[in-house]
């Protein structure tokens, strides 16, 4: 029983609880109820099966409760709560709150089993004849993720993570604050000094961070469908009869989590200072490899559903697929990438758990297949090489291998753990996976485009031929001036790529006009295939030619530490207002705002025609930067959308802000600023510095000041500057003081331009007055070191997303109406 300490609000917790195990409980009757319903033979009897629907909806109510508690905790900041109090802060924005909800381990086991209980309950509705053993098995994932969030002990073992447990039970208070927390009466009243949470992590503070994990963790839950279909039909005896039903399951999962992958990559270029929308990490990595899986067992799968053929590698990737999601959770979560991976989580205590999910799930299909393997329809015939099936097959394949390269090398941490080996990962992922998957890329996409030109079981060879010859001598045209265009012709690799997505992109273009005009059967797969040749023809070119354009021809940035940065040469220091030329641009730092925790820079680039002088463009990049104590400075890019490339920018180094000092400060320490310049000027002299051009105006005999106190006899008199920089008009205007036989000055600062005047002495005789200028030393000066990268035609690689997903939308419609039909 728990002690309630002062200020603590322990019932949301409790309910929270009963509603966790209350899930996991529901979760495993449904699985009982599900499997007898199934081995059930007595077809009037349904009661099994009405008790495994109450069972799973019970589920889906109790996985409800438990989101809606732990946001109201959220929402409201009760920081008594430990999950409360490390993800979210009352300076986050509602929108940021609820990023905070599933930046946890727990909070995302809860969105995987939100998302399954949902896809569970259509299945209720949808499935028919196949609802009980479909049920069993997505019943039983449940109660696995479900007792992810139970945080007991059984026995001395702690099973799962409860986002519902205390700060005082998961934390020593004596740790936080020891001098604090050591007076009891201090400990009983802790809610005092912990007056807000910890906060989320910088990176994820980013409108992506809404929409993205949802995206991505719905795409892993439905992997689970196509996976119970196939248990199903093996357990059922049904051999052929799951891949009709399943098919559509099959392509909405690779649609969603396909989205939620380069929805990742997206907040990856929009958010972080990565320098691309791609890294090679291993969290990527782990989501990457069963979506590309899953397409090859899409493709097996039409195979198999015309032919008959591919029996055996049909279920085999369908299955492979969801047991890699597993694999993939392992990976992220057990804590074992926290070295290699800058986004995986930290290990909660549940790395044998989650080695049991992934065995248990193995388990079930290999004993399956052993038990039935005598009755599987696996058919001996060799298959015609012109058929389309075939190279169906050889395509599977060829992905299968490329995912195989990348998990060898994503789970070198996994081999060092098991085997007690120091492999080291590749020190340039990028450098390393590319070249490693670009020929894999060039088979997939050849395969793709002249297949479409290949029948089932037979195409006529000169048919064939003919076709395909007059496609290849146009994607060579084709590819010749995109080479050219893009500037990719310095390597081999990349020409073949090029080819191969222009010679994809047009053969299934083929069978997309041959569906305009009637026989619109492919269409779905047709505009797919398009939209993922555009895809990589995008990555191709932004990744090959992206370049710095902040070039440094000095190879050195004056800013202390800074030549221990890795390549100093793409970058450029900014002093504020001093404009700087970077290519076609010139760009100047012109100001500095900060909203906590993000300090945001305000550079300015403007185009000049080189021989008018006239400016072309002009526009304002606003990339921001957090000092975060743990994290040192984060960076978050800001890109400027062209129609053929991007300017993609972002801070690299810059100062902390500390607070400005106002206009005018008499008492200012000059110490700060170089030895001052001694002029004597009169109204309309100009005065040439490195901050501007100082135009003196005519004297003020009337000037106000709120420090100016004049008595009878005193003479005040102001000296009106206009400072001129690049065209943006400063003014100010120091004051010269004569009371009595004593003269004084009131200098004025202006901060943006690190200079400082003086009016010191009348010259009446000259009809002149003396100024003195300080000017601070350049480091002294606000001052922001930025890179900035072209990215060309990056903007197909978005399309492509798009067009993809569009395809596999038409593709789900159609299969939809063949199960109806039927």
């Amino acid at each position: 029983m728990n002690i309630q300490f002062t200020g603590e609000s322990l019932l949301p917790g409790k309910v929270g609880q009963f509603f966790i195990v209350l899930a996991f409980a529901a979760s495993l009757l449904s699985t009982i109820s599900y499997f007898f319903a199934t081995r059930n033979k007595d077809l009037t009897d349904q009661s099994w099966q009405r008790l495994g629907r109450i069972g799973f909806l019970v589920n889906f109510i109790s996985i409800i409760a438990i989101g809606g508690t732990l946001f109201y905790l959220i929402l409201d900041h009760y920081n008594e709560y430990y999950y409360v109090y490390s993800h979210s802060s009352k300076s986050l924005p509602v929108y940021y709150i609820v990023s905070a909800f599933w930046e946890g381990q727990e909070g995302s086991f809860w969105l995987w089993a939100f998302w399954q209980s949902i896809l569970g309950t259509i299945l209720i509705w949808k499935a028919k004849s196949w609802e009980s053993p479909v049920l069993t098995v997505i019943a039983f994932s449940q109660v696995f993720l479900t007792s992810m969030l139970l945080g007991i002990e059984i026995f001395h073992y702690r099973v799962g993570s409860s986002p519902f447990i205390l700060l005082r039970d998961a934390v020593n208070l004596k740790d936080m604050a020891p001098v604090v927390f050591a007076d009891a009466e201090n400990f009983k009243n802790y809610l005092k000094f912990i007056t807000d949470g910890r906060g989320l992590n910088p990176l994820l503070q980013n409108y992506w961070m809404v929409i993205h994990p949802p995206t991505l963790f719905l795409g892993f839950a439905s992997m689970v469908v196509p996976f119970a279909y196939v248990i199903a039909g093996l357990w059922t005896r049904r051999y052929k009869e799951w891949v009709k039903p399943a098919m559509p399951w099959v392509l909405f999962a690779v649609m969603v989590l396909g989205t939620g992958i380069i929805m990742g990559s997206f907040w990856a270029y929009e958010a972080l200072n990565f320098g691309g929308f791609w890294a090679w990490d291993p969290v990527e990595n782990a989501s990457l490899i069963p979506w590309l899986t899953l397409i090859g067992a899409l493709h097996v799968m039409i195979a198999f559903k015309n032919t008959g053929h591919a029996f055996f590698t049909s279920i085999a990737l369908v299955l492979i697929s969801f047991i890699l999601v597993l694999y993939a959770s392992f990976l992220t979560r057990s804590g074992i990438l926290g070295e290699t991976s800058v986004h995986a989580f930290t290990d909660l205590g549940m790395f044998g758990q989650l080695v049991f999910f992934n065995v248990v799930f193995l388990i079930i299909p290999v004993v399956l297949i052993a038990i039935r393997w005598k009755e599987l329809p696996i058919t001996n015939k060799d298959e015609e090489t012109y058929s389309r099936e075939f190279w169906m097959f050889i395509g599977a394949l060829v992905v299968t291998v490329a995912c195989i390269q990348v998990i060898f090398s994503t789970s070198v941490p996994v081999f060092n753990k098991a085997f007690g080996t120091n492999f080291a990962p590749p020190i340039d992922a990028v450098k390393y996976y590319n070249q490693w998957q670009a020929p894999f890329a060039i088979l997939v996409t050849l395969i793709s485009g002249f297949s479409q030109f290949l029948k089932y079981k037979r195409t006529d060879a000169r048919k064939f031929y003919s076709s395909l010859i007059a496609t290849i001598i146009i994607a060579l045209v084709v590819t010749a001036g995109f080479v050219f265009v893009t500037d990719v012709y310095n390597n081999l690799i990349y020409i073949l790529l090029s080819f191969s997505c222009m010679f994809a992109i047009l053969s299934n273009a083929r069978v997309l006009s041959q569906g305009v005009s009637g026989k619109g059967k492919l269409v779905g797969a047709a505009v797919a295939h398009i939209g993922f040749a555009l895809l990589l023809v995008g990555a191709l070119v932004a990744a090959a030619t992206n370049k710095p354009i902040s070039l440094n021809a000095s190879n050195f940035i004056p800013v202390k530490d800074f030549e221990k940065a890795d390549k100093p040469g793409e970058n450029i220091v900014l002093y504020k207002n001093e404009p700087k030329k970077m290519g076609r641009f010139t760009v100047t730092y012109t100001s500095d705002t900060t909203i906590a925790p993000n300090t945001y820079y305000n550079l300015n680039f403007k185009v000049f025609d080189e021989q008018s002088g006239k400016m072309k463009e002009n526009f304002d990049l606003n990339p921001r930067i957090q000092i975060n104590e743990k994290m040192g400075l984060i960076a978050s890019p800001d890109t400027k959308h062209y129609l053929t490339y991007d300017v993609y920018t972002h801070i690299t180094s810059a100062p902390d802000k500390k607070e400005s000092h106002g206009e005018m400060d008499a008492e200012s320490d000059e110490t700060n600023y170089k030895k001052p310049r001694i002029v004597n000027v009169s109204e309309g002299d100009t005065l040439h510095t490195s901050s501007g051009i100082i135009t003196v105006k005519g004297l003020n005999f009337k000037p106000t000041a709120k420090s100016l106190a004049l008595e009878k006899g005193d003479l005040a008199v102001g000296l009106p500057l206009d400072i001129d920089l690049n065209g943006k008009i400063y003014k100010t205007e120091p004051i010269f003081l004569v009371k009595g036989n004593n003269t004084f000055d009131f200098a004025r600062n202006i901060t943006d331009l690190g200079l400082r005047v003086r009016f010191t002495k009348i010259l009446p005789e000259q009809k002149k007055v003396e100024l003195q200028v300080f000017e601070k030393p350049q480091q002294a000066k606000d001052w922001v070191v930025f890179k900035s990268i072209e990215f060309p035609f990056i903007n197909l690689y978005w399309v492509g997303l798009i067009v993809m997903v569009i395809g596999f939308l038409i593709s789900i419609v159609r299969r939809q109406k063949e199960i109806k039909s039927a």
